[in-house]
C-alpha cells in the first residue's frame, strides 16, 4: 500500500478528535491551558516497577514524546527516587539527554558532554538494577547503543546504532506499541536534511500510521508524523496530525507549536499564528514557575515561527512587537541552539523582509550574555543582514566588513564538521557578496553568485529549527533579475520559490509585479489576489497596488 493511502486512512481517526475545546482568555480556540488539568495525551507503557512508579511512568513518557525534556527528566528522576530499583526509570533519564530529531544532521544540537555523562550514568544504573523482563532489557540495551561508544563514534554512527537496536526491539516485541513508536523516532533521528528522497521519513510515517488506529491520542504518533511530513512534497499529508496534536497534548508547549511546521509549509498563516501564540504563552508560564524572570527556548522557538507568519501576512505592527520581545530577552532556561537561532533570526527577518536597510544596518548580536561562540551559524544571520543592508544602500566598505565576518564564521562552522550549517552560512556569504558586486556595477558576477547561492540552498532542505531562511537565495536572485529588467526570468524564479514556500509575501508580490511587466495579466492578477487574500489585516502600501490591479477589467 502506498504512503498516501496509509496516511489517508488514519486521517479519519485524527478528525474524530476534533471536538471543540473552549477558547482561552486570549480568544484562541483549541487549547485548554487550565493549571488544574494537565493534558499530555494517552500513553500505555507498562513497566516492572513499584506501583507508584508504574502509575507515574506514562506521564513521564508522554512528556518525553513531546520533547519536554527538562520536565520529563524531572519526572523520571522522581520515579527512581520512589523506586531506586526501577531500571526503566533510569532508561527514561537517559532518553531525555538524547535528542534524536534535534541533532539529525545538526552537530550543533548534539548532546553536550554533560548530556553524555548523565545519559551514560543513567544507563549504568539501569543495567545495575533488576531487569525482570527481556523487553525491558531490550529497551535499556537500545539506549545503551547510543551512549556506550561516545568516546570513539560520532553522533550519526551512534544514532544509527540506536535505530538498529530499536528495530530489533520492534521485531522481538511487535505487540509493544511504545517500541514501535520509538523505532519510528529512531529512524527520524538518522534522516539527513540533504536527502530529497525522504525515504527514511516515509518509512517512519508508514510505521506510525500502522499504530495510529489503536492509539489516536498518543502524543508521539501525532508528533512524529508531523516531523515525518515536514517537507514540501509531503506536508499536505501531515495536516490531519498537525490539527490533532495540540488537542492531544495542550499542556506541552512543543505540542502547541509543532502543528505550525505543517501550517508554515502550506502557507496557512492564521493557523500558524494561533499555534505559536499559544505555544509561546504556555512556555512562558512554565518557565516563570521554574526560573522567574527568564525566557524559555520553547518560547523563543515559537516566536520565530510567529514572526515569520506575521511578516507573510503583512502584519508589521505585530511583527514589531515580537521583535521587541526578543530584544528584551536576558536570562534563558537553557541557552541551546533553538534559542540562539531565534535570537538572531527574528530581528533579521523583521528588517530584511520589510527592506528596512537602515534598521538592518544597525543590527547587533544580542544579548551580550548569550554564549554566541557556541553558535556561529546563528550569529552569521546578523552579519548577513548587515552586509545586505549596507550593500543595498550603497555603503560598500561596511558591507565588506560584514562579509569578512561572515567568511570567518563560515570557516569556523566548517571546521566543526557541521556541513549543513556551513553550507547555510556560505549561501548567505555568496548572496551578500552578490549585492556588493551589484552595488559596484558587476552585474554578471552578482548574478553568478546569487545563482550559485540559490542552487546550494535548493540542494538541501530547511532545518526544523527554522520556518525558512531569513531571506531565500532564489528570491534574492529574482529581485536582482527584476532590477536588471529580466522580468520573465524573475517571474520564473519567484514562482520557483512559491512551489516550496507557498504564501511567501515577497515572492507573491514579486511574481505579481514581474508577471505584469512580462505582459501576463492573468498570472499577475492571480498572484495579486493571493497576496490580498492572506493580507486582509495589513496596511502595507504595496497592497493598494494589488487592489488597484485586481479591480481592473481582465
Amino acid at each position: 500500500m502506498s504512503l498516501g493511502r496509509l496516511i489517508c486512512v488514519p486521517a479519519a481517526a485524527f478528525f474524530l478528535l476534533g471536538t471543540r475545546l473552549p477558547a482561552d482568555e486570549s480568544g484562541h480556540e483549541g487549547h485548554d491551558h487550565g493549571a488544574e488539568v494537565e493534558k499530555l495525551g494517552t500513553v500505555d507503557f507498562p513497566v516492572s516497577c513499584s506501583e507508584a512508579a508504574r502509575k507515574a511512568f506514562p506521564r513521564a513518557a508522554a512528556l518525553l514524546h513531546s520533547f519536554a525534556y527538562g520536565r520529563a527528566e524531572q519526572a523520571f528522576q522522581e520515579i527512581v527516587a520512589t523506586d531506586p530499583s526501577c531500571a526503566m526509570g533510569y532508561w527514561g533519564v537517559a532518553m531525555t539527554r538524547f535528542h534524536p530529531i534535534w541533532a539529525a544532521g545538526n552537530p550543533v544540537a548534539e548532546p553536550t558532554a554533560e548530556d553524555l555523562r548523565v545519559g551514560a550514568d543513567a544507563v549504568r544504573r539501569a543495567k545495575a538494577s533488576p531487569l525482570p523482563t527481556p523487553r525491558e532489557r531490550d529497551y535499556v540495551e537500545g539506549v545503551e547503543a547510543y551512549y556506550k561508544d561516545a568516546a570513539t563514534l560520532d553522533h550519526p554512527a551512534r544514532s544509527a546504532a540506536f535505530a538498529e537496536a530499536m528495530e530489533r526491539l520492534h521485531q522481538r516485541q511487535p505487540q509493544d506499541r511504545e517500541a514501535t513508536i520509538f523505532y519510528a523516532l529512531a529512524l527520524l533521528g538518522t534522516a539527513l536534511p540533504t536527502d530529497k528522497t525522504y525515504v527514511t521519513q516515509r518509512k517512519a510515517a508508514e510505521i506510525l500510521n500502522a499504530v495510529l488506529p489503536e492509539a489516536p491520542d498518543h502524543p508521539g504518533v501525532a508528533h512524529y508524523l508531523i516531523h515525518s511530513m515536514d517537507y514540501p512534497p509531503l506536508a499536505e499529508l501531515g495536516l490531519p496530525a498537525a490539527r490533532a496534536y495540540a488537542k492531544i497534548a495542550p499542556s506541552a508547549p512543543h505540542a502547541l507549536h509543532m502543528p505550525s511546521h505543517i501550517f508554515t509549509r502550506l502557507g496557512l498563516w492564521d493557523e500558524s499564528i494561533d499555534s505559536n501564540i499559544a505555544s509561546a504563552a504556555a512556555a512562558l508560564r512554565l518557565v516563570q514557575k521554574a526560573h522567574p524572570g527568564a525566557s524559555s527556548y520553547d518560547q523563543l522557538h515559537a516566536l520565530d515561527y510567529l514572526e515569520y507568519a506575521y511578516l507573510q501576512t503583512g502584519r508589521d505592527a505585530d511583527a514589531r512587537r515580537v521583535a521587541e520581545e526578543i530584544g528584551k530577552v536576558g536570562a534563558l532556561d537553557v541557552p541551546q541552539f533553538a534559542a540562539a537561532y531565534a535570537l538572531a533570526a527574528v530581528p533579521a527577518r523583521y528588517v530584511l523582509e520589510r527592506r528596512s536597510w537602515t534598521e538592518a544596518a544597525g543590527l547587533a548580536v544580542r544579548p551580550d550574555s548569550f554564549p554566541w561562540s557556541r553558535f556561529p551559524q546563528s550569529e552569521a544571520m546578523v552579519h548577513f543582514a548587515r552586509a545586505v543592508a549596507f550593500a543595498r544602500s550603497g555603503n560598500a566598505a561596511p558591507a565588506r566588513a560584514a562579509l569578512e565576518r561572515l567568511a570567518e564564521l563560515q570557516k569556523l562552522v566548517a571546521q566543526r564538521k557541521d556541513a549543513y550549517w556551513a553550507d547555510q552560512v556560505e549561501i548567505q556569504r555568496r548572496a551578500a557578496e552578490a549585492w556588493v558586486a551589484r552595488q559596484e556595477g558587476r552585474n554578471d558576477e552578482a548574478l553568478a553568485l546569487l545563482r550559485s547561492a540559490a542552487d546550494l540552498e535548493d540542494a538541501g532542505d530547511k532545518h526544523a529549527v527554522t520556518p525558512g531562511p531569513v531571506l531565500p537565495a532564489r528570491e534574492q536572485l529574482a529581485d536582482l533579475l527584476e532590477e536588471l529588467g529580466r522580468s520573465q526570468a524573475a517571474l520564473e524564479a519567484f514562482e520557483t520559490v512559491l512551489k516550496t514556500s507557498p504564501g511567501r509575501y515577497r515572492s507573491l508580490l514579486g511574481a505579481a509585479r514581474t508577471a505584469s511587466r512580462a505582459g501576463d495579466r492573468a498570472k499577475a492578477r492571480a498572484h495579486y489576489a493571493a497576496l490580498l487574500a492572506q493580507c486582509a489585516r495589513s496596511e502595507r502600501p504595496e497592497l493598494s497596488e494589488a487592489r488597484a490591479f485586481v479591480a481592473q477589467a481582465p
